[in-house]
């Protein structure tokens, strides 16, 4: 029960994220990356309201 490449990239990629931002940034960072998703889903949700609206 190792970890995997995936998992070595992801933890890579997240001790580059936290010394290019620092650790005081890290949650202001993530915040603002929850927020970009919850755009995301609701603009696709949105789409396909309008799909089937059209219909």
């Amino acid at each position: 029960m190792g970890l995997g490449k995936v998992e070595i990239v992801l933890l890579i990629v997240l001790v580059i994220v936290i010394l290019f931002t620092g650790g005081k940034k890290l949650p202001e960072l993530a915040r603002g990356i929850g927020q970009s998703a919850k755009e995301i889903k609701k603009g696709f949700s949105d789409d396909s309201e309008d799909k089937t609206t059209k219909k």
